[in-house]
């Protein structure tokens, strides 16, 4: 989806502050909500991601990370049973209200971040590019989730790796399957970006899923 969360390329939002020896959470509370996401949730990674993508835009610009994080995911346990909105309102269990156990406990969180969340699956069928290849990113506006970014869309780029078949997270995000499609990383210079006030000698590679990819002699990617 076209949302907020999507920033690439955009301009006016000021300068990124980097802080010296930022550490990984900031407050209590920060390490509370990464390890309920971590042990509670029931749905995939990209469900999460699109979760993020759906917070209105006013406030995810507002928010810290772990706020988003925290909205999210409260949306989600809602959608999936895992509490009920009163409950999350009254801050009381309702035993009234039938849910399914979290799949995991607080103490699987070390485990579960050491397994991480591979995404590879097994061929179905061979790649349709190969190294070397020049390809066209698509030009599409899908209403739900995407890792297609909207600055690269249309932009001509050369493939340089290919990493097997990899989860769709367009598909996986909605409840309609892994649909593992071929993943690529492929290189683009950053005039082609950004315009000629680009370094000249500037590339950005991005992993991209072979459906979001055209051959660059074909057209079809600048209006689909």
């Amino acid at each position: 989806m076209n949302g907020v969360h999507d920033m690439g390329g955009m301009q006016g939002f000021g300068p990124v502050l980097s802080e010296a020896d930022e550490p990984v959470f900031h407050a209590a509370w920060e390490k509370r909500v990464f390890a309920m996401v971590m042990a509670t949730a029931r749905w995939p990674i990209d469900t999460h991601r699109h979760g993020l993508e759906c917070i209105p835009p006013a406030d995810y610009l507002r928010m810290s990370y772990f706020e988003r994080w925290l909205t999210a995911f409260e949306a989600l346990a809602v959608s999936h049973g895992v509490v009920s909105a009163q409950e999350l309102s009254t801050g009381r269990a309702d035993p009234a209200v039938p849910r399914a156990e979290p799949p995991f406990g607080p103490g699987a969180v070390p485990a579960i971040l050491a397994a991480g969340f591979p995404s590879e699956r097994p061929a179905t069928a061979a790649p349709r590019f190969a190294m070397g290849d020049q390809v066209r990113a698509r030009t599409l506006n899908p209403a739900g989730h995407t890792r297609l970014p909207r600055y690269v869309r249309g932009a001509r780029g050369v493939v340089v790796l290919y990493h097997g078949a990899h989860v769709l997270p367009d598909t996986n995000a909605h409840g309609a399957g892994e649909q593992p499609q071929p993943l690529y990383t492929v290189r683009f210079t950053a005039r082609d970006l950004w315009g000629p006030e680009a370094g000249a000698t500037d590339t950005l590679s991005l992993d991209l899923w072979e459906s979001y990819l055209d051959p660059a002699g074909d057209d079809h990617g600048k209006t689909s």
